[in-house]
C-alpha cells in the first residue's frame, strides 16, 4: 500500500511539475514574441523617417536655391522644370521652358548664337520672359528678329560671361557685347536696369539664368 501510495505521488508531483514548466515557456514566448514585434516597428519606423527626409531633399532639389515669385510659374516637372534645366546647357535648357518660348526663337534667327550659348563653359543669363517681348511693339519686335546685327547686340547685351550668384551679380557687369549693366538688390528684390527679376538663380548645366520682365536694350 506504501508503495503504491509513493508511486502515485510521484507521478502526480512530476505531472504537475511538467504542467507547471510548460505553462512557465508559455508565458515567457508571448514576451519574446512582442519583443521581437516592438524591434521591428521600430526599425521599420526609423526607414520610414529616412525616407521621408530623402524625399523632402529630392522635391528640392534645383528649387531650393531659386528666389522670386514668378518661379511658382516655372513647371514643377519635365524638362523645364528646375531639376530638368539644371541637367542641360542654357540654350537647350530655355528651350524647355514655356515662360522663354520667344527668347528661344530669337535666340534661334542668330546664326550660331545658340552653338556659343551652349558651349561656353560658365554664363550668367539675363532672361526675358514672352510678356517682356510682349511690351515691344508687333512691327518692331518683327523687324529686329529680321535684322540679325541688331538682334545679336540685343540679345548678347542679356549675357555675362561668367557664372554669377545673387550675391556676386550685384554691380556694374560686362556683357558679351561689350557694354555693361547695373544689378541692384539682392534676393528680396533684385533689378536689372529697367528690368525686374521675376525669378533668379536659376541653375543650368552651364549657367546661372535670371528671369526678367523687360527686354534689355543695349
Amino acid at each position: 500500500m506504501k508503495l503504491q501510495t509513493l508511486r502515485r505521488t510521484g507521478v502526480a508531483a512530476a505531472a504537475i511539475s511538467l504542467s507547471l514548466g510548460l505553462a512557465a515557456c508559455s508565458e515567457e514566448e508571448p514576451e519574446t514574441a512582442s519583443e521581437s514585434s516592438s524591434e521591428m516597428t521600430e526599425s521599420e519606423m526609423g526607414e520610414s523617417e529616412m525616407t521621408d527626409t530623402e524625399t523632402d531633399a529630392a522635391m528640392e532639389g534645383a528649387a531650393a536655391q531659386t528666389f522670386g515669385e514668378a518661379c511658382s510659374a516655372v513647371p514643377t516637372s519635365g524638362p523645364g522644370s528646375f531639376d530638368g534645366m539644371v541637367q542641360d546647357p542654357v540654350a537647350t535648357a530655355a528651350s524647355n521652358n514655356p515662360l522663354l518660348e520667344t527668347l528661344v526663337t530669337a535666340v534661334g534667327e542668330v546664326d550660331g548664337l545658340a552653338d556659343t550659348l551652349n558651349s561656353a563653359e560658365a554664363l550668367t543669363v539675363f532672361a526675358p520672359t514672352n510678356d517682356a517681348f510682349g511690351k515691344i511693339p508687333e512691327a518692331d519686335l518683327q523687324a529686329v528678329l529680321q535684322d540679325q546685327e541688331m538682334l545679336g547686340a540685343i540679345l548678347s547685351h542679356h549675357v555675362v560671361p561668367e557664372q554669377l550668384g545673387p550675391d556676386e551679380v550685384v554691380g556694374e557687369q560686362e556683357t558679351l557685347n561689350g557694354d555693361t549693366i547695373t544689378v541692384e538688390g539682392d534676393t528680396s528684390g533684385m533689378t536689372v536696369g529697367d528690368a525686374t527679376v521675376l525669378c533668379g538663380n536659376i541653375p543650368t548645366a552651364n549657367a546661372t539664368v535670371y528671369v526678367i520682365d523687360t527686354v534689355l536694350m543695349p
